[in-house]
């Protein structure tokens, strides 16, 4: 390469951040807890910076990680420009006004549930963590259903994939954000009633913010993403169902009329 190599080339061949990333993201946290106009004339200002230390490196950590997700969650597999989160915050409809995250991020959603939440993985990184995550966070209303009624079947399945050694040792489980009751339609005696309850399901770990300095930070993720592959997989079964299930049936047409039993008026 040559010694005139920009900063911005060079980063874009590592799979991990350089402390001026780091220090990108402390100075943002300070500018961002002021005036918004001047948060973001700061922020313009230093774009570049931002461009270099922070979101190249990320793209490059990104691709990595997708490479390798072919082999364990192949469903998963998007372009990396589809999977970073953008960090400009919207504050259309909120009270807090700070115009950009604390923190910058990237999730991997299953193919066909991109509008949608689904079970997929996400990490981010801030100046003070790196927090890498895998699971279905909030899902919506018809997704939770599904997820609440394969449960009442398969739970003993679901604990024993989350309660496997490996597993336990990297990650804690989602806080379940659980209801006081178990939800209307559900048994109250069911052994899977606590799983029921809750009304999100995953997998968590907090790393030191160095941790995405080192040059193995992406095989890290990998790492983690690897093995909460089985946890993803089976809350996006039932989901996967519920969708199939709701497909309109398409009727065959031949010759412009619609086939199938005939009447006695087509016959």
């Amino acid at each position: 390469m040559p010694k005139q190599a920009s900063k911005a080339a060079i980063t874009k061949l590592t799979t991990h951040f350089r402390k001026e990333g780091l220090g990108f993201l402390r100075a943002l946290v300070r500018i961002n807890g002021k005036d918004p106009v001047e948060a973001r004339a700061w922020f313009n200002a230093n774009k570049a910076i931002y461009e270099a230390e922070l979101k190249e490196p990320m793209l490059a950590i990104i691709r990595h990680v997708t490479d390798a997700m072919v082999e364990f969650a192949p469903e998963h597999v998007r372009p990396a420009e589809k999977s970073l989160f953008r960090i400009y915050r919207d504050t259309r409809f909120s009270n807090d006004k700070r115009p950009y995250k604390d923190h910058i991020a990237a999730w991997w959603t299953h193919t066909g549930l991109d509008k949608t939440s689904g079970a997929g993985y996400y990490f981010h990184v801030s100046a003070k963590e790196v927090t890498v995550a895998a699971g279905a966070y909030m899902p919506e209303k018809d997704q939770l259903s599904a997820i609440r009624h394969w449960l009442l079947d398969h739970h003993a399945e679901f604990r024993k994939l989350l309660n496997k050694p490996a597993v336990r040792k990297a990650f804690r489980e989602f806080d379940g954000n659980a209801l006081s009751r178990t939800p209307k339609g559900f048994p109250t005696d069911s052994p899977a009633d606590d799983l029921i309850r809750c009304r999100q399901w995953g997998l968590a770990a907090t790393l030191p913010a160095a941790a995405a300095l080192d040059p193995g930070f992406a095989k890290e993720i990998v790492r983690h993403f690897k093995l909460a592959a089985p946890v993803i997989a089976a809350l996006n079964t039932p989901i996967a169902a519920s969708l199939e299930e709701r497909k309109p049936q398409r009727t065959q047409v031949l010759f412009g009329l619609p086939s199938g039993p005939k009447s006695a008026k087509n016959r």
